[in-house]
C-alpha cells in the first residue's frame, strides 16, 4: 500500500474519531456537564456571599450583584431569631424564586446540618406535587394548588421539565451568631438546546469531513512527495547511475536519509572505479608472467640449444610469481569473509622476524638493499604465528617497493606499556596526509599508474589490515611526503614469567 494512501487513511480516521467524540459528548454528556458546571458556579458564588457576610462588608450589594449577574435568587436568614429573613434578592425569574415558610427553611437547615453545614439538591415540578400531597395529608385536606402554593417548598412555572437547584449553607459568625444562606438557580431544560446543537453539529460535521478530505489529500501528498522522490532516485542508483542526486527536502529525517544516500552513492562510485582499476592491475600482473612463461617455452621448443637452466629458472620464477598472486587473492577473500580464523598460540616474535629476514638475503646481496632489524630483547606474543609472519612480510615488501634512493628499510621491535610494537620504516616518497586513511582499502592505490612491484602482488596492505583486524590489534601509519613512511602494529606482550607458569601447568 503506498505511503500517501496510508497517510490519507490515517488522517481521515483521525478526523472521524474527533467527530465521534464530539457527537458522543453532546448527545450523552451535555446535560451532566451542564449540571456539574451549574453546581460549581453556585458553590463559588455561595462562598463569596458567605465571606461577605462573615466580614459584614457590603452584603446586600454583593448579593444583588451576584444574583443579577448569575440569574440567582438569594436568601439569608438569622438562625438565632427563628429564621428571620435579613437579606434577600429574588432575580426577576419565576423559576429561580422560592416562597419559603418557616418549616421550609427549617427543613433545609436540618438537611444542611446533617450534611456538615452544606446541602444541595435539585427539585422539579414533580417534587412540588409530592410536597403538596404530603402537606395536604398532614392538614387533612385535599391537595390543590390554591391551598398548598403558599406552603410548598418552592414556586415553579408550569413547564413540567423545569428544575431548580437549591444550595443551603450554615454560616458561623465571629460573635457566636449563625446565619443560614439559601441560593436557588434555574436549570434550563436542554432538550430544545440539544436538538439545535445536533442540527448545528450535522452541518459542522459535513463541513469538517469535506475539509478533512481536502487537508488529508494535501498533507499526505506533501509528506509522501519527498520520500517518493528519494525512492525514484534510489531506483536509479540501483541501476548504477551514479550521476543521480538525492536532494529531496521537507523534513529532517528525509534530509538525513538523502545525505546518507549521497554519501553511499559517492562511495559506490569510488568503489566501482577502484574495482575496475584492480581488475586492470591484476590482469596485467597475471598476463605478464603468463606471457613470459609462454615466450620462453616457445623459444626452448623451437630453438636448439635454448633449453638452458637459466631459461627454465625464468619460467619457474614467473610461475611462482603467478601462484603467489593467486594465493594472495584467495587469502584476502577468505580472511575478509571470516572463513579463516586466527589460530593463536604463544611464540617468540623476535625469532619469527629473524626467520623472515632470511628470505631477503639474496635481495640484499644482489640489489644492494639495506634491510635491518632492531630489537633489544626476545619477546613473546599470543597470536597466529603464520598470519603475523605474513603481516611482517607484506609490510617489508611494501617498504621495498617504495624504498628511497638509499634502499634502506628498518624494522624495529619495542616493548611499551605491556604492548609489543613493530615498526617498518622506509625513506621513500611518503604518502600525502589526505590519502593516509584510504591506503588500507582493498581497491585503493596512492599511485594510480600501475607498476609491477619488485616483490609481492600489490595486495599486501589489504591482507595486513584483514589479519590485524581478525586479531583485534591496533595498527596505523605515519608518513611525511618526501621523507618516507612508517607502518606499525602492536600486539599483547606475554611476559617470560607468565610463559614459564603456563609451561608448568
Amino acid at each position: 500500500m503506498p505511503l500517501q494512501f496510508k497517510l490519507l487513511c490515517y488522517f481521515l480516521l483521525f478526523g472521524g474519531i474527533i467527530l465521534i467524540i464530539l457527537w458522543v459528548f453532546q448527545s450523552f454528556f451535555l446535560e451532566s456537564f451542564y449540571t456539574i458546571s451549574k453546581t460549581s458556579q453556585v458553590e463559588r458564588n455561595a462562598s463569596v456571599i458567605s465571606k461577605s457576610i462573615q466580614e459584614n462588608k457590603n452584603v446586600q450589594e454583593t448579593i444583588e450583584n451576584i444574583a443579577s449577574y448569575n440569574n440567582l435568587s438569594v436568601y439569608v436568614y438569622d438562625s438565632n431569631s427563628l429564621f428571620n429573613l435579613i437579606y434577600d434578592c429574588e432575580y426577576d425569574n419565576p423559576s429561580t424564586a422560592l416562597k419559603l415558610e418557616y418549616h421550609d427553611v427549617y427543613g433545609y437547615y436540618k438537611d444542611a446540618s446533617d450534611n456538615g453545614g452544606h446541602y444541595m439538591c435539585i427539585t422539579s415540578n414533580d417534587d412540588a406535587k409530592i410536597a403538596r400531597q404530603r402537606l395536604a395529608n398532614m392538614l387533612g385536606t385535599q391537595s390543590t394548588d390554591d391551598t398548598a402554593k403558599s406552603q410548598i417548598h418552592f414556586r415553579s412555572n408550569e413547564n413540567e421539565s423545569s428544575q431548580n437547584m437549591v444550595y443551603a449553607d450554615i454560616i458561623g459568625m465571629d460573635n457566636g451568631r449563625e446565619c443560614f444562606l439559601i441560593i436557588t438557580s434555574s436549570i434550563t431544560p436542554l432538550s430544545n438546546t440539544v436538538e439545535i446543537i445536533k442540527g448545528q453539529m450535522l452541518m459542522v460535521s459535513i463541513v469538517f469531513i469535506m475539509l478533512s478530505v481536502i487537508f488529508s489529500l494535501y498533507a499526505s501528498h506533501r509528506i509522501a512527495k519527498p520520500i517518493s522522490k528519494t525512492n525514484t532516485s534510489a531506483k536509479e542508483l540501483a541501476k548504477k547511475n551514479y550521476d543521480v542526486n538525492f536532494n529531496a527536502t521537507g523534513y529532517l529525517e528525509v534530509e538525513e536519509l538523502n545525505n546518507t544516500l549521497n554519501y553511499a552513492k559517492t562511495e559506490l562510485a569510488a568503489t566501482e572505479k577502484l574495482q575496475q582499476e584492480l581488475i586492470a592491475n591484476i590482469s596485467h600482473d597475471l598476463r605478464t608472467p603468463l606471457t613470459m612463461i609462454t615466450g620462453y617455452g616457445e623459444v626452448m621448443r623451437d630453438l636448439p640449444g635454448e633449453n638452458t637452466p637459466e631459461n627454465i629458472q625464468i619460467i619457474i620464477d614467473e610461475a611462482t610469481r603467478l601462484s603467489s598472486l593467486v594465493n594472495d587473492l584467495l587469502d584476502l577473500s577468505k580472511i575478509q569473509s571470516g572463513a579463516i580464523q586466527p589460530d593463536k598460540h604463544t611464540f617468540c616474535l623476535t625469532d619469527s622476524i629473524n626467520n623472515i629476514f632470511q628470505r631477503y638475503a639474496k635481495l640484499i646481496e644482489q640489489d644492494g638493499f639495506n634491510i635491518t632489524f632492531e630489537s633489544n630483547e626476545n619477546v613473546y606474543v599470543n597470536a597466529d604465528e603464520l598470519k603475523i609472519s605474513q603481516v611482517i612480510y607484506n609490510l617489508v615488501n611494501n617498504a621495498i617497493n617504495h624504498v628511497g634512493d638509499d634502499k634502506t628499510v628498518i624494522v624495529t621491535q619495542k616493548v611499551k606499556d605491556k604492548k609489543v610494537v613493530v615498526e617498518v620504516t622506509d625513506h621513500g616518497e611518503g604518502i600525502p596526509a589526505d590519502k593516509l586513511e584510504y591506503i588500507w582499502e582493498r581497491y585503493y592505490k596512492v599511485d594510480k599508474e600501475h607498476k609491477r612491484g619488485v616483490i609481492g602482488t600489490g595486495l599486501g596492505l589489504s591482507i595486513v589490515k584483514s589479519i590485524l583486524d581478525s586479531h583485534n590489534a591496533h595498527y596505523g601509519v605515519r608518513s611525511t611526503p618526501g621523507k618516507g613512511s612508517t607502518f606499525w602494529f602492536e600486539l599483547e606482550y606475554v611476559s617470560v614469567k607468565k610463559l614459564r607458569q603456563n609451561k608448568k601447568q
